[in-house]
């Protein structure tokens, strides 16, 4: 409803989506009180707000509408914006208001792949404690939960899953190969035991992750992680680490090893850590935009090629993926709003 609130105004090049309100500390009235004053401050870059949209279906999300179009990208160009004091310092995340925004999404969630490993009360409580702008249902006896909340924090919480999962895998591994002594006698128990239900997480996993240190990543931050932030490597080459990396899809699994004899046993552990920070700290910064090749004419999807290659130079920070049937460029909200109208500007097509 929001979101169409927004497009019946015919403003959505004069709107902002503004994320990360604390919304445990005020009302929401106060709250849109208090986003209202910070986006119409000019040390903010801001200026007139026309109406500010919140509360919204997606908790922790508003709408600002301004008067001037000029005003929402002097706005999203500044990289950080921060609430006022008596809000602890909140950061927001600002991007361009666009169709492909999805302002809130429902999941189904069958927790009992998890069978008894966990017990699932505890594991939704973490959830809620990691992911608080995720609204949960209470969890049914067959072990089925609906969440609601952002897109982005959504994946969050798959990701989470996929390496709790994983986590639980190894320590299954661990606990069959400790035992195997005293289960000789009943082997079809160790059998049973290995076989358990977390056997459809298994393909996720590296052949090699049976030492050493594992987590699981978004492929867009991973990639951008390796390919434009330097620290990756060199992390890696200062504590004489070797990471298997394996790609399925949406998700990346990485195994970190260390490969000199006598280093430090927790190096690995200390790494996974670091790497850890980096891309949550990137996971809330990026945002994904597309170029849809497939079904154009050859002509047009040269020209669309050309000019993102042409704009790399100018955006050193923009992480360009050619694919056949697609490019995406991956960035900070406001580089990758620049350069898809960069790009369109180039190709003679009016921005959206």
């Amino acid at each position: 409803a929001s979101v169409l609130n927004v497009k019946e105004s015919k403003a959505p090049e004069r709107t902002v989506v503004v994320a990360g309100l604390p919304v445990d500390l005020f009302s929401d009235q106060l709250l849109a009180v208090l986003v209202k004053s910070h986006f119409q401050d000019i040390k903010n870059e801001g200026g007139d707000v026309e109406d500010v949209i919140y509360p919204t279906r997606t908790k922790g999300v508003a709408y600002v509408i301004f008067k001037e179009k000029k005003v929402a990208e002097n706005v999203i160009r500044q990289k950080k914006h921060w609430l006022a004091r008596k809000t602890r310092h909140a950061e927001l995340t600002v991007s361009h208001f666009g169709d492909k925004i999805f302002s809130s999404v429902n999941a189904i969630l069958d927790l009992s792949v998890f069978g008894k490993e966990v017990t699932l009360e505890t594991l939704v409580k973490d959830l809620k404690k990691k992911i608080p702008s995720l609204s949960f249902s209470p969890l049914k006896s067959n072990g089925r939960i609906s969440v609601e909340g952002s897109f982005l924090a959504v994946k969050r919480l798959r990701e989470s899953l996929l390496a709790r999962a994983c986590s639980l895998l190894e320590k299954d591994r661990n606990f069959t190969s400790e035992g195997r002594k005293w289960n000789r006698q009943n082997p079809q128990r160790n059998l049973q035991r290995s076989n358990n239900s977390l056997a459809s997480v298994r393909t996720l996993v590296p052949e090699t992750a049976r030492s050493g240190e594992m987590l699981v990543l978004d492929t867009d931050v991973f990639l951008y992680l390796k390919h434009k932030c330097g620290s990756y490597e060199s992390t890696l080459k200062k504590f004489h680490i070797l990471s298997q990396e394996k790609v399925d899809g949406e998700i990346t699994t990485i195994c970190l090893k260390s490969i000199q004899v006598g280093s430090q046993p927790n190096n690995a552990k200390h790494v996974k850590e670091l790497i850890e920070e980096w891309s949550h700290a990137l996971y809330l910064k990026l945002r994904k935009e597309t170029f849809i090749l497939e079904g154009k004419e050859n002509r047009e999807k040269r020209m669309i090629k050309r000019a993102c290659e042409q704009l790399s130079s100018r955006y050193l920070e923009v992480l360009i993926n050619l694919y056949r049937t697609h490019i995406d460029i991956i960035g900070s909200s406001s580089d990758t709003y620049l350069f898809k109208k960069g790009v369109m500007k180039l190709i003679g097509q009016k921005v959206s």
